[in-house]
């Protein structure tokens, strides 16, 4: 069995660690990119989500690379991801490709993590509860640890002396984390390059505009899919965080378990004056995260989401009274296969632009630059 999965960011870091310290046989998909998304688009649905046609990308790409079997999350609700890997399998049947699919629930309950584990079990050779509920334990450690240095490229991006530092780093970093395995040399690695950045000459004093990343999961994570806005907007002295991680995702569906520290609750309370009732996906953490960003003085938000994402539409519909009611700057992005970088990034500037006036007018009463 070589199983493979859909990529999304930097979560087959973990998932590769995983799936390596319990000697299961892991096919990790290639990065996204434009034959990713050729491959998805030529066969799914014209008008399903992103996310679900670069996942049919990534199962080829991984097919291409020996793997049999795929594995894949499932769920319910609004969001049209509970029917993801069945119509998935359906697809992938259709084309000749002759895989098993290990599917799971959202492991939001207790059934569900049984499901889970037995799913882990059976791959494994029968590990053990305790080799692979201490192996699940030090994968969200490392799932943590890989957004803390996400977060931590994002401060010192905006910041640094020697423009260029931290995306260099960034891809030393990319290249050497997917020739090592398992957890201790992951660890190893993430400790490196967060020592190289802290070392990064950076301004102190630079007074940087702060703008908060909300909307769909899979659209904020993947760099390929949001045209790596974290590091466009780094780039041009700005600097960013991103509401949804991984880590986050993973804490807030086992928030039912006491020892697991979730926000969930919070974003929830934050939300319900505008949306007390959950929509699927991430749409009430759009609303929640956008108000808390408010209330810790970001300068902006900037809304992402897939063509035709219905819980993100029920968020776009309310942010616009957020917006007013609020005083705080939205611009909200629509992406598909069709979107082109240029008019992305021609809208950030712009976006950028207007904060930077909105901090002279208030810190100065007009606005004094002329770009």
């Amino acid at each position: 069995m070589k199983i493979t999965f859909p990529h999304m960011g930097n979560t087959y870091i973990t998932i590769k660690a995983i799936l390596e310290e319990l000697d299961i046989d892991v096919v990790c998909p290639p990065k996204c990119s434009k034959k990713t998304m050729e491959l998805g688009t030529k066969y799914s649905p014209e008008f399903v989500c992103m996310p679900f046609k670069l996942n049919i990308g990534n199962y080829i790409e991984g097919i291409e690379k020996g793997a049999d079997t795929i594995f894949m999350l499932t769920g319910c609700g609004p969001c049209r991801f509970g029917i993801f890997s069945s119509l998935q399998k359906e697809i992938m049947l259709d084309l000749g490709y002759k895989i098993d699919f290990i599917t799971s629930d959202r492991f939001s309950n207790i059934e569900g993590l049984k499901e889970f584990y037995n799913l882990l079990n059976k791959a494994s050779g029968k590990k053990g509860v305790f080799k692979i509920l201490n192996t699940l334990k030090k994968g969200l450690k490392l799932l943590d640890e890989v957004d803390e240095l996400n977060d931590l490229m994002n401060k010192v991006r905006p910041r640094e002396i020697k423009k260029g530092e931290v995306d260099h780093l960034a891809i030393e970093f990319e290249n050497e984390i997917i020739t090592v395995q398992g957890f201790k040399a992951s660890f190893a690695l993430i400790d490196e390059y967060n020592q190289k950045l802290k070392s990064i000459e950076i301004d102190k004093d630079k007074d940087v505009i702060k703008i908060g990343i909300v909307g769909e999961i899979y659209t904020l994570i993947e760099n390929y899919l949001n045209l790596n806005v974290e590091k466009k907007l780094g780039n041009m002295g700005v600097e960013s965080h991103r509401s949804t991680t991984t880590s986050k995702f993973v804490r807030d569906t086992l928030d039912f378990i006491p020892l697991i520290r979730s926000d969930k609750k919070q974003v929830y309370k934050a939300a319900s004056p505008y949306l007390a009732t959950p929509v699927g996906g991430h749409g009430i953490h759009t609303i929640g995260n956008t108000l808390l960003y408010k209330e810790q003085g970001y300068d902006g938000i900037i809304h992402i989401l897939p063509f035709t994402c219905m819980p993100e539409i029920v968020a776009r519909s309310i942010l616009p009274t957020i917006e007013r009611e609020k005083d705080i700057p939205i611009l909200t992005l629509v992406i598909d296969e069709m979107t082109g970088e240029g008019g992305y990034e021609t809208r950030i500037e712009a976006f950028v632009d207007l904060l930077n006036k909105r901090r002279e007018v208030k810190d100065y009463g007009k606005a004094i630059s002329w770009n």
